[in-house]
C-alpha cells in the first residue's frame, strides 16, 4: 500500500511533490485547480518537466488528481453541464501530462430528478470527457448520500461505469467516510471483508484503482460528509486500521485528505498515524490467522 495524503500545489507541482516529501508520503493527491472555483490552472511545462524528473526516481511513487467539487455529471442544466464537462476533460488532460494514475470525481447529483435519467447523464459525460482526453483514468467516488448525490451504492458506481461504455480507464475510489455515512458498516475487519465482496461482485477487484481513509465525524447512515483525524472519529482505531489493511487495498494508494489533528491539511503526523494504523491492523490480521491455523490443527 502507498501511503499518502492530500497536498497542496500552491507554488507549483514541485511545491507539492516537496510537501509530500516532508511529510513522509509514498504517494500524493493534488487539486489541477481551485476546488471550489471553474477557473482552469495549467501547469508550466517547465514545472511538470521538473516533476516527472522528480516522479521517476523519487519516494513518491503515485500521483492522484482531485477534480473541482463544482462538477455535476448528473445535472441536466446545459450551462452547467458545459462546465462541468469544460473541467473534468481539462483535469484529465491535466494527468495525462504529469502521469497521474487517476482523477478522482464525484459522480455528482439528480437534485429532485428521477435516478435512472441522471445517471445516464453522467454516463454520458465520463464518456465524452475520456473521449477528449489520452490515457488518465478516471477514479468515480463513492458518496457519503446526502440529498440527491448519486454513486452512494456499488449498484449506482456500476450503472455509471455501464453506461459510459465500461472502458478500462474507468475507475472505483473508495472513501472510507463516505461508505460509513452511506450505510455501510465497515467498522472492524470482517465487516469490511463483507462490504468489499459486494464491490468485488459489482466490479471486479480491477476497477479498484485508490482509497481515502478519512474518520467520520458522524455516525453510520447519517448521509453527511464530515472527515475526523484518523482514529478520532465513528470509525475510531479499528475501522480505521482495518481499512488500511484489507488485503484487496494492497497496492493502492491510500489517501488521507484532512482534516488532521492540528485542523489543517494532512501533516507529517497524520501520515505517520496512517502507518501506524496500518501496522496495527497488519498484526491483528496476522494474530488471528494464527489463532485459526492453531485451531484447526488441535
Amino acid at each position: 500500500m502507498l501511503i499518502g495524503g492530500h497536498v497542496s500545489t500552491a507554488g507549483g507541482l514541485v511545491k507539492a511533490h516537496e510537501r509530500g516529501v516532508e511529510r513522509g508520503c509514498d504517494a500524493i493527491q493534488v487539486f489541477n485547480q481551485s476546488p471550489r472555483m471553474w477557473r482552469p490552472t495549467t501547469w508550466k511545462p517547465n514545472d511538470v518537466e521538473a516533476f516527472l524528473e522528480l516522479m521517476d526516481d523519487g519516494p513518491i511513487k503515485s500521483v492522484v488528481i482531485h477534480a473541482v467539487y463544482l462538477i455535476n455529471p448528473g445535472t441536466k442544466d446545459k450551462e452547467m453541464r458545459k462546465k462541468s464537462l469544460a473541467s473534468l476533460t481539462h483535469s484529465l488532460r491535466m494527468g495525462d501530462a504529469i502521469g497521474a494514475d487517476g482523477v478522482v470525481v464525484h459522480p455528482g447529483s439528480r437534485l429532485k430528478e428521477p435516478l435512472d435519467a441522471a445517471l445516464g447523464r453522467v454516463g454520458e459525460m465520463v464518456r465524452e470527457a475520456l473521449a477528449e482526453s489520452d490515457r488518465c483514468p478516471l477514479l468515480l467516488e463513492n458518496t457519503a448520500g446526502a440529498g440527491g448525490t448519486l454513486g452512494r451504492t456499488f449498484a449506482e458506481l456500476y450503472d455509471v461505469v455501464r453506461r459510459a461504455g465500461g472502458s478500462k480507464r474507468i475507475g472505483i475510489c473508495l472513501d472510507s467516510c463516505h461508505m460509513l455515512a452511506s450505510g455501510f458498516d465497515i467498522r472492524d475487519d470482517a465487516a469490511l471483508a463483507a462490504v468489499i465482496d459486494e464491490c468485488v461482485a459489482e466490479f471486479g477487484l480491477e476497477r479498484l484503482a485508490c482509497i481515502h481513509v478519512n474518520d467520520s465525524q458522524t455516525p453510520l447512515g447519517s448521509n453527511r460528509d464530515r472527515h475526523a483525524p484518523l482514529g478520532d472519529g465513528e470509525l475510531g482505531d479499528k475501522g480505521c486500521s482495518a481499512f488500511l489493511s484489507e488485503p484487496r487495498f494492497e497496492k493502492l494508494p491510500a489517501f488521507f485528505e484532512g482534516p488532521g489533528v492540528e485542523g489543517k491539511e494532512p501533516g507529517a503526523v497524520d501520515i505517520a498515524r496512517m502507518r501506524e494504523l496500518r501496522n496495527k491492523g497488519l498484526a491483528r490480521r496476522k494474530r488471528r490467522r494464527a489463532a485459526k491455523k492453531k485451531a484447526r490443527r488441535k
